[in-house]
Order: structure tokens, then C-alpha cells, then sequence
């Protein structure tokens, strides 16, 4: 009886123990979020994200997805919109009774709908060499900091190779050598951005692993996966969940400036950095080439920097105080 009594005991325990922990997550959240609402340029960055992920994922619908395909040069960068005046004399009215709300491109293609179909290739590609640079740095940093040793130095000496290479650069000269392609530009982009998530998940295990809770882990037997991946890393991920939403604009950006260069697998590619590098000869006479793709850039890269900041104020117990 008395046994059965110390085992419903912990029962309770361990159930009020649970519930302890869930309304201690709940409260978590609902202070995240009051701190979220607090801060106006955290809801503007998360305004302005959702928006683009928004437009990426339905552009299909808010546009013929094939309009990036076919050239009209009767209607070649063409102007109809009253609202804004270029005060230039050599603009083009277009023809018919067709509306191009921002103008259009050399192709004769309306450069809003450029936009709105440019925009999904520049998240997706983001997205894509984003979470698996940080896949890559969870793996590598993780090993390299609690192995150590020889393991952790022949890391580290990795990414110093590709460290010591300017990024661009590095990515101009594999895709010249391997392709121009959507794919290779992905890759090339991931080569160049891997290195910094392993650097910064060992920073952070590094600096995890000697507290009291982890040694005490240690000592009761855990395996050191166990610590590892159930424990450790989950209380360093903070600062890598952060650096990954930053560098989704960082990505766009250098993306672009790819294509800008000239690296786009097609001529009529409908990328954001394409757009900019098809006007920058006909900035005189069609400035709207430059214009709107270019801040479409900044915006998109804006919001997410400031959604990244948002996320850091919110998670860094020191910021909260």
C-alpha cells in the first residue's frame, strides 16, 4: 500500500509537473506576442513578410503565370498611367486599351505582373538556401563543437577555406563553370553561406555545453546524442533561429545581384534583379525599369531584417528585461 501510494504520488508529481511546464509555455507566448504588438517595426517587418510570402504563393492567380513567356514590342516600354508624371518628353504612350498599371519592359510585358511572378523565384530560392544552410550548420556545428578534437579542427579549417574566398566572387566562378541555371545559382549562393551557420551553432554549443545542466546531464549517464540534440541544441538554436531570418533578405539580395551581373539562365527570366539589370540601359527613357523591381527588393529584404530583429528582441532574455 505504501508503495502504491509513492507511485500515484509521482504520478501527481509528474503530471503537475506537465502542466506547470504548458502554462509556463503558454504565458511564454502570449508575452512574445505582446511584445511583438509593442513594437512597431517588428509588426511592420511581419506585415510586409507575410505579404511577400502571400504574393509568392498565390501569383499564379493574381497573374497569367505565363506572361513572362510572351513579348508584345508594339508595346515595348510603354507608359499609361496618369497618376505618376516622369517629366519626360520621350515616354511612350501603349497602344490598345490595355492597362500596365507600372509600365512595361523592352519585352513589352506588363512589369507589375514581372514583379508578382519575380517575387516566388526569389523567396523560393531564399528559402531554400537559407534552411539548408542551416540544416548544414546544425549538423557540422553541432559535431565540431561537442566531438572536438581533431573532428572540430578539420571544421573548422572547411569553412575556413570558404571563408577566405569573397562570396560573390566564389558564386560568379562556379556558375560560370558549372552553368547558368536556377539550380546552380542555388547551389553556388548555398556554397557561399553554409559556413557561417557551422561557425555560429558551435559558437553557441560551445558556450551551452559547460553549463551546470549539461554536466549534470552527463553525470546521471544521458548519451551524449542524447544531450546533444535533446537538450544543448535546443537551448542554442535561439540566435541561429534569428540569423536565419535575416538572411533571407541578405539571400535575395545576393541572388539579384547575380542576376544583375548577368548570370540569368534566360533573357526573359522574370527575377527581380533581372528587371533592374534589363533597364539600367534605358534608365533615361523608362525609369520604371529600375524603379519599382528595385524597391520591391529593398522592401522584401527590409520586412524580413526587421521581422529578424522582432524575433531576436523577443527571444533574448536580456533584450526582454
Amino acid at each position: 500500500e505504501l508503495l502504491e501510494e509513492i507511485s500515484e504520488s509521482d504520478k501527481e508529481l509528474k503530471e503537475s509537473m506537465k502542466k506547470a511546464q504548458r502554462s509556463g509555455r503558454i504565458a511564454e507566448i502570449r508575452f512574445a506576442l505582446h511584445l511583438a504588438r509593442k513594437n512597431p517595426l517588428v509588426l511592420i517587418g511581419s506585415v510586409i513578410a507575410v505579404a511577400s510570402i502571400f504574393v509568392a504563393i498565390f501569383s499564379g492567380h493574381l497573374t497569367n503565370p505565363n506572361a513572362w513567356k510572351f513579348t508584345d514590342l508594339s508595346a515595348k516600354l510603354c507608359w499609361n498611367n496618369p497618376a505618376i508624371n516622369w517629366n519626360l518628353v520621350n515616354i511612350a504612350p501603349c497602344p490598345g486599351t490595355a492597362v500596365h498599371p507600372i509600365g512595361t519592359d523592352l519585352y513589352g510585358r506588363d512589369v507589375l505582373s514581372m514583379i508578382i511572378l519575380g517575387l516566388p523565384i526569389d523567396l523560393e530560392i531564399s528559402f531554400s538556401i537559407v534552411f539548408s544552410a542551416f540544416a548544414i550548420g546544425i549538423v557540422m556545428g553541432s559535431v565540431a563543437a561537442y566531438a572536438g578534437g581533431i573532428l572540430d579542427e578539420a571544421i573548422l579549417r572547411v569553412t575556413d577555406i570558404f571563408f577566405a574566398f569573397p562570396g560573390l566572387v566564389l558564386a560568379i566562378v562556379l556558375v560560370t563553370v558549372f552553368g547558368r541555371n536556377l539550380t546552380m545559382l542555388t547551389i553556388a549562393v548555398l556554397v557561399i553561406w553554409w559556413p557561417l551557420y557551422v561557425r555560429l551553432v558551435r559558437s553557441q554549443i560551445l558556450t551551452e555545453k559547460e553549463k551546470p545542466y549539461a554536466e549534470a546531464l552527463r553525470a546521471t549517464g544521458a548519451s551524449r546524442f542524447r544531450v546533444l540534440f535533446l537538450h544543448i541544441l535546443p537551448n542554442s538554436i535561439y540566435p541561429v533561429l534569428v540569423q536565419l531570418t535575416l538572411d533571407i533578405g541578405g539571400v535575395i539580395l545576393v541572388f539579384s545581384s547575380l542576376m544583375f551581373l548577368g548570370f540569368a539562365p534566360s533573357p526573359l527570366t522574370p527575377e527581380l534583379g533581372k528587371l533592374v539589370s534589363d533597364g539600367i540601359n534605358f534608365v533615361s527613357i523608362a525609369p520604371w525599369l529600375i524603379v519599382f523591381p528595385g524597391l520591391t527588393i529593398v522592401i522584401v529584404a527590409l520586412g524580413f531584417n526587421l521581422l529578424g530583429d522582432g524575433i531576436r528582441d523577443i527571444l533574448d532574455p536580456g533584450l526582454r528585461r
